[in-house]
């Protein structure tokens, strides 16, 4: 039976798998990144905690645990140079990844490729938990106004150009005017930040989308309470996410407070800059 390791960062997104995947019986253990994971989060789960100053470690606590295929989720801050062990595979990594053109998908990607060529195969959750995506077109009650679907517009047309370079998942649109784009914040510090900019005429929305060039099993757009809840308390319209890429952590929860505060979530592709109706 394949055992798999999910290398956890920040966030509730590994944990979202791991019980997926647990419920479908399969053997999974946690491998969550120092300084990067909540202790409460896992006392129910079989995990261990890693440091990633090393790969070579990593790698050999992944053998031990006879781990045979491993995923990557939760976000991580890029470690700094000088607090990296320079033992054979992060030389490797790092040789590598100079190479190629930077950004965080490329480095995910480069640390990916190192993992397979130490005979670990990378699990494609996604097909395993399909459970977690939304496909329907809206996925609340409350659907979007003419205004929200102009602003959306605006913003699938600015994605366009930004989404082929290594930056920014999240896009706050008002008034059909860019107000924000998200950067290292994060997209809730996004909402915030956009919320002192916001003029006199439509609520705005928030835009989340995956990057063009992004390694869909690794860096996966997510929205959960807290992001629905900010929307509410800074008096956005809505949000929209990605179909099929982005996932909605506590589903049940999120819907549910959008339909009481009168929110929007719906689903968008990239090209409906050629179908969109308003």
């Amino acid at each position: 039976m394949n055992k798999i390791g999910i290398l956890s960062g920040k966030g509730h997104l590994p944990i979202a798998i791991g019980k997926n995947l647990i419920n479908k019986e399969y053997d999974v253990k946690f491998f969550c990144i120092e300084k990067f994971y909540d202790p409460k989060d896992y006392r129910k789960f079989n995990y261990e905690v890693i440091k990633l100053n090393s790969l070579t470690n990593i790698i050999n606590a992944l053998k031990k645990s006879n781990i045979n295929k491993i995923i990557m989720a939760g976000s991580v801050k890029r470690p700094s140079i000088k607090d990296l062990k320079f033992d054979l595979n992060t030389f490797k990594l790092i040789k590598n990844y100079s190479l190629q053109s930077k950004g965080d998908d490329k480095l995910l990607s480069s640390i990916l490729l190192l993992f397979e060529k130490n005979g670990f195969k990378i699990l494609d959750w996604k097909k395993e938990c399909k459970e977690l995506f939304s496909k329907d077109v809206l996925i609340t009650k409350n659907k979007p106004s003419k205004k929200a679907y102009l602003n959306l517009k605006k913003g699938l047309d600015i994605f366009r150009s930004l989404g082929k370079v290594d930056i920014s998942q999240s896009t706050i649109i008002q008034n059909e005017y860019i107000l924000g784009i998200e950067a290292a914040e994060g997209t809730d510090e996004l909402i915030r930040r956009c919320a002192t900019y916001k003029k006199k005429g439509d609520q705005g929305i928030l835009l989340k989308l995956s990057k063009y060039n992004q390694n869909s099993n690794l860096d996966i757009p997510v929205i959960g309470l807290n992001t629905v809840k900010l929307l509410k308390k800074y008096d956005y319209e809505g949000v929209f996410i990605d179909k099929n890429k982005c996932i909605i952590l506590d589903k049940n929860e999120v819907i549910k407070f959008c339909n009481e505060k009168k929110l929007f979530i719906s689903n968008v592709v990239k090209n409906w800059l050629k179908t969109i109706n308003y």
